[in-house]
């Protein structure tokens, strides 16, 4: 198995947002924002290769949606199709694509435009999500529908390229790779867990967004469910604790992965490091 940090782009979301009761002059120390309160997360990306198959985490922003949509998000940065081919590898080697969840800033980048047709970008890939979590993002609710967009998601479908993951507390995709499901941010989000060479990695999707968001109380307002992502999040912190986790951050703009330590406060972060470090 060997796996690759693919980085599929920086964009920018509102910092009040993204920590919620969290006030300004607290977060702003490790995530500072910019005149209009916004600040800077990446979309970084997983990409297993273990046999035969080559499996992508998540797929970034996408850059179908037009001016009028980005320029809210102000996305800038390394593309995934480059990124990708730093490891030699491009889109058409992809044999799977593994969707944490279906919000835009997760699946843009799943589906692209040719033309006047919308397809997946990924030609020879399956992709990958939940029974429950694909009922919720198209028949979405009323505080969430603005990131379940249906050209991200439908063309999945219509492709004949989807599938769903069986959703019990012992959830394999690979041999290597367990799927944890989690329900406060959105309804079944899958945090992929994979053991390598004696360690854990933990793709933290948007459950620990970034490094800013370790003390427990650090929540999003995108969270559908805050106090259940509270009890998730404070259980697999522990975990990833107890049993030495390396957690890899999907948001967070400068770090790749982290550990984390005990202190008089609660868990704090330890150590950071780029994922191709670990095995130096």
């Amino acid at each position: 198995m060997n796996l690759y940090t693919i980085e599929a782009g920086l964009f920018k979301l509102d910092g009040g947002a993204m920590f919620g009761v969290v006030p300004k002059s607290i977060w702003q120390r490790t995530n500072p924002p910019d005149e209009n309160n916004l600040c800077t997360w990446a979309a970084r990306l997983l990409l297993i290769e273990t046999g035969d198959r080559l499996i992508l985490i998540d797929t970034g922003l996408g850059d179908k949606q037009d001016a009028k949509f980005f320029g809210h998000y102000q996305p800038h940065g390394s593309k995934l199709d480059d990124s990708l081919a730093k490891y030699g590898f491009q889109k058409s080697d992809i044999t799977d694509v593994l969707l944490t969840h279906l919000h835009f800033d997760h699946v843009g980048g799943a589906v692209e435009r040719r033309a006047d047709r919308l397809i997946p970008a990924f030609e020879n890939a399956t992709y990958w999500t939940n029974q429950k979590h694909w009922q919720w993002a198209i028949y979405p609710n009323d505080r969430e529908r603005a990131s379940f967009l249906k050209e991200n998601i439908l063309p999945l479908q219509d492709s004949g390229k989807l599938q769903f993951i069986e959703e019990n507390e012992k959830t394999f995709f690979t041999k290597e790779i367990q799927i944890r499901f989690t329900y406060g941010h959105t309804e079944a989000m899958m945090l992929p867990q994979i053991s390598y060479n004696g360690k854990t990695i933990l793709y933290m999707a948007d459950l620990l967004p970034s490094i800013g968001h370790i003390p427990l109380p650090y929540i999003m307002s995108y969270d559908m469910f805050p106090l259940k992502t509270l009890e998730e999040k404070k259980t697999i912190l522990e975990e990833a604790f107890v049993n030495n986790y390396i957690l890899f951050l999907e948001h967070d703009p400068l770090i790749e992965c982290c550990t984390l330590k005990q202190t008089e406060k609660g868990l704090r972060l330890d150590k950071t490091f780029k994922l191709q470090d670990i095995w130096r």
